[in-house]
Parts: structure tokens; C-alpha cells; sequence
């Protein structure tokens, strides 16, 4: 069998690849749980060396990656060279930061006590192909750094990808088994879990991938950080700034063709404003320009695959026939869909109940701030939110009352490598990034001195 990896804009065939024998997993699984023998006994000093050089090798090539992705997945050439040096910062970050991070913890005790952090083994990651640099340095930098090695599973669309970082982790000078690709059928991936070199998965993914691997991972006894759909709510109250959030509002639907787990997809305004904040958020929906990502003057390239607009189209007319309003796009030709706006959407339509992954962007009027928070806390995902008003105090208190991993107060939603990321409900648990991510794959040992 062979992972295929297809030019959405185009639907060129890019390359094939052919998937790992068993025998061939079972050998990296053997090279991985040598390496880590070695690995964990480096110094944070040495880690951090290797993991800037990584950093430059990843800047030098940001032109070379940044097209590699956009042919692979479909984003416009600026974002994806602009992933690909937000990856660069985030192993800078770390190679700085894990040694802090990781400090021994002492306790107010009448004899010596700590917790001491220990790495575990090898990290098994199932990444998405949405962001293929990002989401994989994002958790890939902080578990080596933390003595911890890793084997990823990626989108098997986005392979090219995932042996292009690869070669970056051996060009920097990482030890073979630091970190592997792997190219494996879904039908492979318990006899990884099993493995017992694998000590921890993390997965970021559908909901149902997220199940799938956490039951897996149950069944064998294995730590799991999972980071799953969403369908965050941006919330606009009457005292908000309004061209401001409807400016914010089309960039964050937007971004990446609106293909993010962090996108905002529920707009939930309050109707007293709910007519201004339309007007301003179609007027900047409809300046956005789709097409050929690699073009110039392109804001925003093609849906990664043709099931994916089938789905989205599929949400879009269910949705309409229970009575939103379109107020503008809605056409598609084979990857290509374009920005969409609809209003009056009801809370158990189809656009509001199920995660849309595209450049649909949806509608749904409060009553009044309370209601807001009740329409944003009726659902089964809680990832992140935004919420708008130009009242601090009152943000920080309803911000409270947000069912949902991480609220944004007057600013886009996005992850950051100094701050813990991750959500609750069915968007999954664990946290990535900061030093409570970095702790998820160690073990925190407590040691007592009499």
C-alpha cells in the first residue's frame, strides 16, 4: 500500500509513499528505544544546542517548507512560510525555557522533599495535516528537550511533510530514533501503542481519531493528551469595539481556509448590535479573494481535500433548509470554496451543532450577554473563545463562566509557546506548551530524605 499526497488546488498527484512493513515498524520501534537509553542522559545544555540549530535549519528553509506545505495541504504561501517560522520559534522557546520548566520542586516538610521530572520514553504522535509543521513541533520541541524521543504518525496527505522535519531533526545533529516518521496504516497503530518503548500519545484530531486512539491507548495503559474538534464561540456584546471584532471575526474564520480546530466558527452577538457587526463582518468576508495559493494578491488557497468541501457543503444547505439566511458565497468548484456568511442561525442547526472545517462562518443572535455565555456554553466541544466588550471587569468575571480550555478577551484565539493550550468536554484534555504541557510526558517522582 502507498500514501498518496495530492495538490488540492490542482489535484496533481505530488508523491507516493509506501508504507512500513512490519518488520520495517518493528526495527524503528527498536531504534527508538535505543536512542531514548542515550538521549535521556544528554544534558538540557546539549538538547538546546541541537534544538537551535534546528531552529536556524528550519528558518534557512522557511521559502522551501513553506511551499512544500502549500503544495501538500493547500494553504497560501505566506501562512505557510509563516507556520513554518512560528515552529522555528518554539524550539528556540524551549531550548531556553525546558531546563527552568523542569526544575526540581521542594516541600515545606520537617525532612528533604521534592518531585523531581523524569523522562518517560518515546512519545507516539497522530498529528493532522492542517498545520504539518506546527502542530508537530509544537509538542515534538518540549517532550525532546525533556529527555523524551518521538515517533509520529501523520496525515498521511501531508507525508512529504512529515520526512521533510525528519531530515531537519538529523541535519541538526539529533541521534538517529530522536525523532521518526512513520509511515503506517491505521490498522499499525495499536502494535505502536503496545509497544514498550511508547509511553505517552498525544493525538490532535477528530473527535471520533481522538476516541479511536484514547481507547487504545486505555486498553494498554498509556498516558494520552488529547486535542480534538471545536467549534469555538465568538461572542460580541453591545459595549463592544465592532469593527474591531468583525475585522478580527473574518480573519479568524478565515485563516488557513478555515481549516483549524481554533477557528471561530459560532458567532453569537447580542441583537442590538447583531445588524452592525453583520454589515462589517460580510463587508470583510467578501474581500477576501480565493484561489491558486502560491499567486500573489491570493488570501486564501483551496479546502485540503474534496471530501472535506463535500461535508462543508453538505452543513451549509442542511443548514439553510432549517431557516438561516445566506448572506454571501456558498459556491464551490472542486477544492475551491468560497467564503461564506450566513445569520439567523438556530442552535440546533446543523452548522451550530457540528464542527464546519472551511471558510464557513456563521450567525446566531443573543438576547443579552447572559444569553450569549448560555449559547456559547450549548455544546458538546470546548476548546477556546473570544469574547468582545470594552469592559475589562466584566470580561474577566464572564470569561469565568466560559465553559472552555482558553477565552481570548478582544483578540484572536491562537496558541503560543509560553502559554498552556488544550481544551474540556469532547474537545479532549491534557494541555500542550507551557510548563504544564512540557510536565504531560514526564514522570514527576517524589523523592523523601530522612
Amino acid at each position: 500500500m502507498t500514501l498518496k499526497s495530492i495538490n488540492p488546488y490542482s489535484q496533481e498527484l505530488i508523491a507516493e509513499y509506501q508504507v512500513l512493513t512490519n518488520t520495517e515498524l518493528n526495527k524503528k520501534l527498536e531504534v527508538s528505544e535505543s536512542a531514548f537509553k542515550n538521549w535521556r542522559r544528554t544534558s538540557f545544555q546539549e538538547r538546546g544546542e541541537k534544538m537551535q540549530k534546528l531552529a536556524s535549519i528550519l528558518r534557512d528553509k522557511k521559502d522551501k517548507l513553506g511551499l512544500l506545505i502549500t503544495n501538500e495541504m493547500g494553504k497560501i504561501l505566506s501562512e505557510s512560510i509563516a507556520e513554518v517560522e512560528k515552529s522555528a520559534s518554539n524550539c528556540d522557546y524551549y531550548a531556553e525555557h525546558a531546563e527552568q520548566m523542569l526544575k526540581d520542586q521542594y516541600y515545606d516538610t520537617p525532612f528533604k522533599s521534592m518531585s523531581v521530572y523524569d523522562p518517560m520514553g518515546a512519545v507516539f504522535a497522530v498529528m493532522p495535516w492542517n498545520y504539518p509543521f506546527w502542530q508537530v513541533l509544537r509538542y515534538a520541541a518540549p517532550a525532546i528537550m525533556a529527555g523524551n524521543v518521538t515517533l509520529l504518525k501523520h496525515a498521511s496527505n501531508v507525508t512529504g511533510c512529515a520526512k521533510a522535519i525528519e531530515s531537519a531533526f538529523l541535519e541538526a545533529g539529533f541521534p538517529e530514533g530522536v525523532f521518526q516518521q512513520l509511515s503506517v496504516e491505521v490498522s499499525q497503530v495499536e502494535s505502536i501503542i503496545e509497544s514498550n518503548i511508547v509511553s505517552g500519545i498525544t493525538l490532535t484530531g477528530s473527535e471520533g481519531a481522538g476516541s479511536s486512539v484514547a481507547a487504545l491507548a486505555g486498553k494498554h495503559i498509556k498516558k494520552t493528551v488529547m486535542e480534538l474538534g471545536g467549534s469555538d464561540a465568538f461572542i460580541v456584546l453591545n459595549d463592544a469595539n465592532i469593527e474591531k471584532a468583525a475585522e478580527v471575526a473574518a480573519h479568524s474564520r478565515m485563516l488557513n481556509a478555515g481549516q483549524a480546530c481554533i477557528c471561530a466558527k459560532r458567532f453569537i452577538v447580542t441583537e442590538k448590535i447583531a445588524d452592525e457587526f453583520v454589515s462589517h463582518f460580510s463587508k470583510n468576508i467578501k474581500a477576501i479573494k480565493q484561489g491558486n495559493p502560491i499567486h500573489n494578491g491570493i488570501h486564501m488557497g483551496p479546502l485540503a481535500r474534496l471530501d472535506l468541501v463535500d461535508t462543508l457543503s453538505e452543513q451549509l444547505d442542511k443548514t439553510l433548509k432549517q431557516g438561516a439566511k445566506l448572506i454571501l458565497g456558498g459556491e464551490h468548484e472542486g477544492c475551491n470554496f468560497q467564503p461564506t456568511l450566513i445569520d439567523f442561525v438556530s442552535v440546533d442547526s446543523v452548522a451550530f451543532q457540528e464542527e464546519t472545517f472551511g471558510p464557513l462562518a456563521t450567525v446566531i443572535r443573543a438576547k443579552d450577554e447572559n444569553d450569549a455565555i448560555a449559547i456559547a456554553n450549548n455544546h458538546r466541544y470546548g476548546l477556546a473563545s473570544a469574547l468582545w466588550t470594552e469592559d475589562r471587569e466584566k470580561a474577566y468575571h464572564l470569561a469565568r463562566r466560559i465553559e472552555a480550555g482558553n477565552v481570548f478577551v478582544n483578540s484572536l484565539v491562537r496558541s503560543d509557546s509560553r502559554v498552556p493550550f488544550g481544551g474540556v468536554k469532547k474537545s479532549g484534555y491534557g494541555r500542550e506548551l507551557g510548563d504544564v504541557g512540557i510536565k504531560e510526558f514526564m514522570n514527576m517522582k517524589s523523592l523523601v530524605i530522612e
